[in-house]
């Protein structure tokens, strides 16, 4: 008998090989509610997005996937790093390199395990914060490390109008829609503008949308005369509003497809559900004490929760920031307390008028109390993910369980630590790692991870 349960093994086993063994911890009561809620019978569906009335449309979904992978909305490479290496998407002055896909690797769950130290990423320049893992994505409903956006239409105005993800613009990709897409897009959302009218929509070609590489600067800086969003400067900003608005529905819509095929990337159900189910070979004794330790002692149940591991809230857990891909340091990253400001005054969000139905959620988002805070991630498949946090900067589970254990870092973030020191053991952590680590699941249809 050890740590309130029982190993049941064949012989005398040294601990060592302690994984061999099959055991039944035993569970208070409150630690079996915790973990019934995590594992329910059958796994939940992603929720209706009232959104977006294409958000479970079959024609949408094969869309999106096409979308998903397609290079040709980006612009111009910008950064000195970028040059043409294995973990790069290019060269510098590259264009259409960017997809999705880019920092999303789908074989990898949807994380990015390309650029160099696999922590914040880099396509046309170096992001700031770490790719989350795609896995589960449609059971949210405000998004991103931060919340800046409340629907997963609305996300790919983000990184289509950054310098440093696509460098591109919502003019330039509504354009190559129609030369690429035209038809697909049709049949599924009416008729498009017609671009061939070009007193109307100015052509702007992947050179010239976004943001251009200056002579000198090798990070990402605009030449004064194009700010990469909400279009191309002089371009978009000169168009009348009734075909600024034309254009920007068919970027929402864009966004409506790859949303829809975003909805069905799952991890789905692995060993610990089958274990609360009744099989109590499915988790060796070390990962039957770390459950214990996740629902009980750990609480980690308590951010957590539910089916995919995720209150869907934002919390600070005291991170002070390191220096990541080398030379990165954002020591002043304010999370939720700016991206939710950011959603309420988006003019695509889900309460204007690109939503297909206002179901409340940006009404209940309020940025009060959130500085330095930032999305608690779901944990299904969390082991095969590369790296964690929002910056990236741990490098394994281990050392994840080690942060929450010391109960974060004393200073050096926004905000107030809402941790506490949780005094775990070696042997208490290394129990709680391997949880972790069988949470796994057999993922999506592979024939969602590739382009179609």
């Amino acid at each position: 008998m050890t740590m309130g349960g029982t190993w049941r093994c064949a012989g005398l086993l040294a601990l060592t090989v302690l994984t061999a063994c099959q055991s039944q911890v035993n569970l208070t009561s409150a630690e079996r509610d915790a973990l019934g809620r995590q594992a329910p019978a059958l796994l939940p569906a992603a929720p209706p997005d009232p959104s977006n009335r294409y958000a479970d449309d079959p024609r949408a979904q094969a869309l999106g996937q096409r979308l998903f992978f397609e290079t040709r909305f980006s612009g111009q490479l910008l950064d000195g790093d970028d040059d043409g290496g294995e973990h790069t998407l290019g060269r510098r002055g590259d264009t259409g390199k960017v997809s999705c896909a880019g920092c999303h690797v789908p074989a990898d769950a949807f994380v990015d395990s390309r650029t160099l130290g696999r922590q914040i990423s880099l396509a046309a320049g170096w992001g700031r914060r770490h790719a989350p893992s795609l896995y589960d994505v449609g059971q949210a409903g405000v998004i991103m490390w931060d919340g800046r956006h409340d629907a997963l239409y609305n996300q790919p105005f983000g990184p289509i109008e950054s310098p440093v993800e696509y460098n591109s613009s919502r003019l330039f990709a509504a354009r190559e829609l129609w030369l690429g897409y035209r038809q697909a897009y049709e049949d599924l959302f009416g008729a498009m503008p017609d671009f061939t009218n070009t007193a109307r929509f100015p052509v702007l070609d992947a050179a010239t949308t976004g943001c251009k590489p200056a002579s000198t600067d090798i990070q990402p800086v605009c030449d004064g005369t194009r700010h990469g969003m909400p279009g191309d400067g002089a371009e978009y900003d000169g168009m009348a509003p009734a075909d600024q608005d034309a254009v920007t529905r068919v970027v929402v819509n864009l966004g409506k497809a790859i949303g829809a095929y975003e909805r069905r990337l799952t991890c789905g159900p692995g060993r610990v559900d089958a274990w609360m189910h009744g099989d109590a070979s499915a988790l060796n004794a070390q990962e039957q004490l770390g459950a214990k330790l996740f629902a009980g002692k750990a609480n980690c149940s308590s951010c957590h929760s539910g089916p995919f591991g995720s209150d869907q809230k934002f919390h600070n857990v005291g991170l002070r920031p390191a220096v990541v891909a080398v030379v990165f340091l954002d020591s002043n990253d304010r999370g939720a307390a700016t991206g939710l400001a950011a959603a309420v005054a988006d003019p695509v969000n889900t309460a204007g008028p690109y939503s297909d139905g206002d179901d409340g959620r940006l009404a209940v988002a309020s940025a009060a109390g959130l500085e330095g805070a930032f999305r608690t991630p779901t944990l299904r498949c969390v082991g095969k993910r590369k790296t964690f946090m929002h910056t990236g900067q741990l490098a394994s589970l281990d050392d994840v369980v080690r942060f929450f254990s010391r109960g974060g870092d004393p200073s050096g973030y926004p905000g107030q630590n809402e941790l506490q020191p949780l005094g775990l053991t070696a042997e208490e952590q290394a129990a709680l790692v391997a949880f972790l680590n069988a949470l796994d699941g057999p993922g999506p249809d592979p024939a969602l991870e590739v382009a179609p």
